[in-house]
């Protein structure tokens, strides 16, 4: 990719999407690389996160001494930081390492991590991938046991998704190791499963409309009609197409259902979350669906005309670039 000027965070954020099916990606990590060496950030701030994008660009294409030389640039910015931020960069080094058979080094940079299990959200899941890479997901395992039972000490068992906060993603990560590792449901995997069904429920009910897929056309008139469905459907395009990803990433597929203006117009005022419902459901009924996912090398299921790989699979690991940010 050409260099540019002042990278900004929002460049940033379009590169980790759009990198892995760029036609260099070793070349786009060499230039975050730069960037962050020659002041071509706009925030000096994101040097940590430049870097950290370009040890995953670099992993991810078996160059693993040129992410982990990367990493390690990326943890000596921030990374020493005891936030999330800071232990998804840990995180992330520990996972390299791992790969490139430094397995006792790995487990050295991840204890330290354990306690930002109760704490952040995303931590349940850049940790347990961590100790993934290295084939330790019974180490991980044991890990999140304990940390929800810590999350469940003096505290009753929560009433739903909201009440639950932190500990609902210490609950779905255990359980999702738990199904690798083939043991057998137990108490807390119950909670996750009753919390997961409650989550789906709210996702196609009467709260939102997310599996409603709006065509870039319709979705711009949408939202010229009736800017408060921002809040329902994304701010714009890209967002809502990165919303529908990363959620059907999460559920391990599923099905789209496209929605046209003038057929929400007929359900009444689509302010009110039950005229969404209402129409999601017709939709369900109707021929009016797409199938998640397609393959890698076959056009988007965005109908941008572009490829599968080149588009809308990268938005799937936006979530990530938070964490790293």
């Amino acid at each position: 990719m050409p260099s540019r000027v002042n990278l900004t965070s929002a460049d940033l954020d379009e590169i980790r999407q759009s990198a892995l099916g760029a036609a260099d990606p070793l070349g786009v990590a060499a230039d975050l690389a730069d960037a962050a060496d020659t002041g071509r950030l706009a925030d000096p701030d994101d040097a940590g996160y430049a870097l950290a994008l370009a040890a995953e660009i670099a992993e991810s294409r078996g160059k693993l001494e040129a992410a982990l030389r990367y990493v390690e640039r990326a943890f000596d910015t921030y990374a020493k930081r005891d936030d999330s931020r800071g232990g998804a960069v840990r995180a992330l080094r520990s996972r390299i390492l791992f790969r490139t058979g430094r397995d006792d080094e790995a487990l050295a940079d991840l204890e330290p991590l354990r306690p930002l299990l109760t704490r952040y959200p995303d931590a349940a899941s850049y940790i347990s991938a961590a100790l993934a890479a290295g084939g330790r997901d019974r180490i991980a395992e044991q890990w999140l046991t304990e940390a929800v039972r810590d999350g469940l000490a003096g505290r009753a068992e929560p009433t739903g998704v909201d009440d639950a906060g932190v500990l609902f993603f210490l609950l779905q990560q255990r359980h999702r190791v738990r199904h690798v590792l083939g043991l057998p449901h137990d108490s807390h995997d119950n909670l996750a499963d009753r919390l997961e069904t409650e989550l789906a429920g709210a996702a196609t009910g009467a709260a939102t409309g997310d599996l409603v897929f709006w065509s870039q056309s319709e979705f711009a008139t949408l939202l010229d009609k009736w800017p408060g469905l921002s809040e329902a459907y994304g701010e714009d395009w890209d967002e809502h197409r990165a919303r529908l990803e990363r959620d059907l990433v999460r559920r391990g597929g599923g099905t789209l259902l496209s929605g046209t203006v003038a057929g929400l117009s007929g359900f009444g005022d689509p302010a009110v979350p039950a005229t969404r419902a209402g129409y999601a459901s017709q939709l369900a009924t109707g021929p009016a669906r797409i199938t998640w996912p397609p393959e890698r090398n076959a056009a988007c299921w965005c109908g941008s005309g572009n490829k599968y790989k080149k588009c809308c699979l990268p938005r799937s690991r936006s979530a990530g670039a938070a964490a790293l940010r």
